[in-house]
């Protein structure tokens, strides 16, 4: 029924909805009667086929479950539905499952209706009293198939309970025959309640309404009820709430003696009163972790207060009008108004002239604790037991109650209490227990509560307190006079609009709505009310954007709500923690600037611009948000008036903009170089808005860096976007950094699409240069998606000619490589096509550098197609160049440099030997083989040393020791110095190193055959391949110094540490 009401809802936005919402939420009576009577006469038939018998049981289940919102239009039904169902559970021919599916359609029925209604349709007459007790005697309490009988025979039960004779009477003659031992019937019946109220499932609570009926009969009250008290309280002393079957065991105590001292007279119960209370207070029930066992405390707490105090009604309390309808009636068609009674002094006084018992004062605290408590059960239970108890008690400590509640009210408390203390409020309120002179006190608490929230970790907490403050004004609106609010209808019905509009909970923006609509048609004194309600009803303000850019524009018409609104906005929702709420109330206020330009020009701007400046981040986003959205609202104000935009905003306000553009540049410039990793996404976000911000305010080379991108300013832009072009961030995510150099290089091609087409003297050929060079190193690198982004725009800037960019190096040969036919059909995401056009950048001097460092990552990378083709296209240039001195010359300074500059820098460094060990297998420097000592071997043998120093990572070493046996082909003393760092790295501390540099050593020997003296060669390799280089470095030491001795090679010196200083 809920789901049609919502469905229909939304569908009758329009103009038709109120014909929707009736009939959908509507019915006109208990239609199925015929089909739920067949059903129940077919259950003899259908109970012996599973198939059927759920059948049978699925649609009694759904056609009941249509009533569930409207179940009175049972009533006329019930009494014939629960004779057939009884007639086939009397019947001796209903086999035991035709009785258990008569007790559970009977149950399904009770669920709808209610147990406390349906239960007195039940037969009790005396005859029934011994049936109904032997069948529930035969029942199985551990049966989970068959609880819904023994729920509804105990209801039964409790019916029959209720008979007015005496039940020894029942009892007949059993004292007379001795062989007899059959229990009385009293005490049979009590077995029973008490051993249904330890059972794990439904049936406790029925037992524990048998015990509430039982218990409290005059015969039974007399013999058994100060032993059932006793059983009771030695139950809860006894068990603990640790385990589930102490916590059962309580559970159905606590509610029995709740049940008893609800349905119990005074006078029978006061005298037990403060021995309950004494035992929860040592058993502390109010400290338990179980939710329910401290509703329960709190439910018995509140009867025993009850029990205390006499029962009798306040005569100081507040009443709006009389109880009787038609005397409202009669009095409303005579124009007169009724008068709140207010009862004499002397009334008054006799009233309340008589003790409190000491014990209610620890009933009240006891409930005042549990409105703090963390479930909202337990809250609910106490701010009715607050309600029930200051009804009995003088108005004076009344009024204490209440101040007592309103200090739950405190910023320091949490915000249960706050949700506490509404409750309680709203049920004082709905008894007639706060009188009008505590309203000033009161309303201001409640206004605060209704934008209540409180940010908790990554979310906030106190949307249970706003929607409880709204169920206060609700009630509010109907306990009290116009007259009593009239002071306060304009600070309610401003805090109920903004809850309504504002509030991110969509509960509490309907909670508001239908308190704002009970109070306009309660107290008729709400501003605007009809219109406000017609516009923000329950369905309009269940989407969020309508409500921040549609009805606050229509609410904030009417002067009454217009600034409230907007102060709210800027005080609450543009510092908001959700940055979906701050956007859109940023965009409220654009849409509320027309209804008020002035008050915002004159005092939310000032408001605002110190906030953009702050400290706190979401306040300053929402402010410089906001800020821009109402300049823009105040320039298109201004636009349709004719009139500049300067008029509206003071120098004073313009000024401050200036700044906050100012600070805005030098910020994302600032954001762009924080390196920290958890900063990733900010300066992606920053290299992107750069060139938003950049774009945005235009290009004009003799202007003000202020406000435009001018000479003073576009270097220190394009250094920011290029150091962006070197993040290589890496996290648990992996190149993180691949974000941030993606948005440097959109941001750096549409940032100079700009300049170039206004002011292109502003590109100098050093900012040019570095940008085609780190596009040039960014579409040699591995990832297919940033190789071809980096592509795209590369070639993009090259084939620019409208007008074209200037000082690009090499354009020409440039545009012979990439020419502007072919450039759409080049696919940079495939390696195989983008290599071989990459690597023809290694030709031009401009760019060799940049191309090989993003070469390097991609042909030492792990990828074997990024590898293959990279190294393929490498390979391929370099024996193109092999009988060119100066361009092999050049090409060996470009790696060297590479190598230096990117010393230790594990991203470059290992590629790079790795890339160094594939160059010299494939005899890449052979030209410089034939010389002795060449300086580059030299070069790169100190830089592999360097590299390798103090290392662990076993990848680098590995590579090192490969790139090392590649460099043993250069002759001359250089020679000498690898096969001394390779006899090195064979005694390394690392059994894997030592074992892969003999390995290695082996191959190379094999390899290069002129590197040691034939006659102890086979000594040599017979060393390299028996010697189990894998055990300890002093026993390998030894088989090391006899091959330094065979090879030539000093032996390595062990170097002793010196001592600690």
């Amino acid at each position: 029924m809920a789901q049609t009401d919502m469905d229909s809802g939304e569908d009758g936005g329009g103009g038709g909805e109120p014909e929707v919402i009736a009939k959908a939420s509507v019915l006109g009576g208990f239609t199925e009667s015929t089909e739920i009577r067949a059903l129940i006469s077919s259950l003899p038939v259908v109970h012996e086929n599973i198939v059927t018998l759920e059948s049978a049981i699925e649609r009694f289940l759904v056609i009941m479950d249509r009533y569930q919102e409207q179940p009175h239009l049972l009533d006329p039904h019930l009494e014939w539905m629960l004779n057939l169902l009884l007639e086939l559970i009397r019947s001796e021919q209903s086999p035991p499952l035709l009785v258990h599916l008569g007790f559970k359609f009977l149950y399904i029925i009770s669920k709808v209706r209610g147990y406390k209604i349906f239960m007195q349709l039940f037969p009790h007459e005396v005859a029934d009293v011994q049936p109904v007790l032997d069948l529930l005697c035969r029942q199985d309490p551990k049966d989970p198939e068959t609880w819904e009988t023994r729920y509804m025979l105990l209801l039964w039960l409790s019916m029959t309970c209720l008979i007015p004779f005496d039940l020894s009477r029942l009892d007949g003659h059993l004292t007379s025959d001795p062989s007899q031992t059959r229990e009385p019937i009293m005490d049979r019946i009590l077995a029973i309640a008490k051993s249904y109220l330890m059972v794990s499932d439904k049936s406790r609570d029925a037992a524990s309404v048998l015990v509430s009926k039982f218990v409290t009969r005059p015969d039974v009250k007399l013999k058994r009820l100060g032993d059932f008290l006793d059983w009771s309280l030695t139950t809860i002393s006894q068990a603990s709430d640790q385990t589930m079957g102490g916590t059962v065991i309580l559970d159905g105590a606590l509610q029995s003696l709740a049940q008893l001292f609800k349905h119990g007279k005074r006078d029978d119960f006061l005298q037990y009163a403060p021995v309950v209370l004494q035992c929860l207070d040592q058993c502390h029930v109010a400290e338990s972790s179980q939710a329910m066992l401290r509703k329960l405390g709190v439910k018995l707490i509140q009867r025993l207060g009850l029990t205390f105090l006499k029962p009798r009604l306040a005569k100081w309390r507040y009443q709006r009008g009389s109880r009787s309808l038609a005397a409202n009636l009669s009095l409303s068609q005579s124009g007169s108004t009724v008068e709140a009674v207010s009862p004499d002094m002397e009334t008054q006084s006799q009233e309340e002239d008589y003790d409190i018992p000491e014990e209610v004062e620890n009933v009240i605290e006891q409930l005042l604790g549990g409105l703090k408590d963390k479930e909202t059960i337990v809250r609910w239970s106490a701010a009715k037991g607050i309600g029930r108890v200051t009804g009995r008690l003088p108005k004076e400590l009344a009024d204490e109650v209440v101040g007592s509640v309103l200090d739950c009210f405190s910023f320091q408390e949490t915000d249960n209490a706050w949700h506490g203390g509404c409750l309680a409020l709203a049920e004082l309120g709905r008894r007639g227990l706060l009188v009008p002179s505590r309203l000033p006190d009161v309303v201001p608490l409640i206004l605060k509560a209704l934008v209540y929230d409180e940010k908790r970790g990554a979310c906030s907490v106190g949307s249970n307190v706003r929607d409880a403050a709204c169920y206060v004004c609700w009630a509010f609106a109907r306990a009290y006079e116009p007259t009593e609010l009239k002071p306060f209808v304009t600070q309610i019905a401003c805090a109920l609009v903004i809850t309504a509009v504002f509030d991110r909970n969509i509960n509490c923006r309907r909670a508001a709505s239908a308190a704002f609509q009970e109070n306009v048609g309660r107290q008729g004194t709400f501003p605007y009310g009809i219109d406000i309600v017609v516009a923000a009803d329950y369905f309009a303000v269940g989407n969020l954007n309508n409500c921040y850019l549609a009805i606050s524009v229509y609410i904030a018409s009417f002067p009454e709500y217009t600034r409230p609104m907007i102060d709210h906005l800027v005080a609450m929702k543009i510092n908001h923690w959700d940055g979906v709420i701050r956007q859109l109330a940023t965009k409220a206020l654009h849409n509320l600037t027309p209804q008020a330009p002035d008050y915002m020009a004159t005092t939310v701007m000032p408001q605002l611009l110190p906030i953009a400046l702050g400290i706190d981040l979401h306040s300053r986003h929402g402010a410089i948000l906001a800020s821009a959205e109402i300049s823009h609202a105040l320039f298109k104000l201004a636009n349709q008036n004719n009139r500049p935009v300067t008029e509206l905003i003071s120098s004073d306000c313009v000024d401050g903009l200036k700044s906050i553009h100012q600070r805005i540049l030098s910020g994302l410039q600032q954001s762009c170089s924080q390196r920290e990793v958890c900063f990733t996404e900010a300066r992606r976000d920053a290299a992107k808005a750069m060139a938003q911000v950049c774009v945005t305010a235009g290009v004009s080379a003799q202007g003000s860096s202020d406000s435009v991108v001018c000479e003073g300013n576009v270097s220190a832009v394009y250094r920011a976007l290029l150091d962006c072009m070197t993040d290589y961030t890496l996290d648990s995510r992996g190149d993180v950094g691949a974000w941030v150099r993606e948005a440097a290089m959109t941001s750096l091609m549409e940032m100079t699409l700009c300049v170039v087409g206004t002011a292109p003297q502003l590109l100098s050929p050093d900012l040019v240069n570095g940008m085609m060079c780190s596009l040039a190193q960014q579409s040699a690198e591995k990832i297919d998606r940033y190789r071809a982004h980096a592509g795209s725009v590369f070639v993009r800037l090259l084939h620019s000619n409208n007008p074209a960019v200037p000082h690009i190096p090499h354009r020409e040969e440039l545009l012979a490589i990439f020419p502007t036919e072919g450039a759409e059909s080049l696919n940079w995401n495939a390696p195989s096509q983008a290599f071989p056009h990459i690597t023809q950048l290694l030709r031009l001097p401009q760019y060799q550098y940049h191309t090989l460092l993003g070469l390097t990552v991609s042909v030492g990378g792990l990828t074997e197609s990024t590898v293959r083709f990279s190294s393929q296209s490498l390979f391929d240039h370099l024996m193109l160049i092999q009988q060119d001195t100066a361009a092999l010359g050049q090409f060996s300074d470009a790696l060297l440099r590479v190598f230096r500059d990117n010393l230790r820098n594990d991203r470059v460094s290992i590629p790079f030997l790795k890339m160094l060990d594939q160059m010299l297998a494939r005899a890449c420097f052979d030209t410089f083989t034939t010389d002795q000592d060449h300086q580059f071997c030299v070069d790169l043998l100190s830089l592999c040393k360097e590299e390798i120093k103090k290392s662990k990572d076993t990848q680098k070493l590995r590579s090192a020791i490969a790139v090392f046996c590649g460099l043993i082909q250069f002759q001359g003393e250089v020679r000498k110095k690898v096969l001394f760092q390779l006899l090195l790295l064979i005694c390394h501390p690392f059994p894997v190193i030592r074992k892969t540099t003999a390995s290695q050593v082996y191959e190379m020997l094999l390899t290069y055959d002129d590197v040691i003296d034939p006659d102890v060669m086979d000594d040599v390799m017979t060393s390299l391949s028996d010697t189990n280089w894998e055990e300890d470095v002093a026993t390998v030491r030894t088989h090391r110094n006899q091959l330094c001795d065979w090879l030539g090679v000093q032996k390595p010196q062990l170097v002793a540490k010196g001592p600690v200083q």
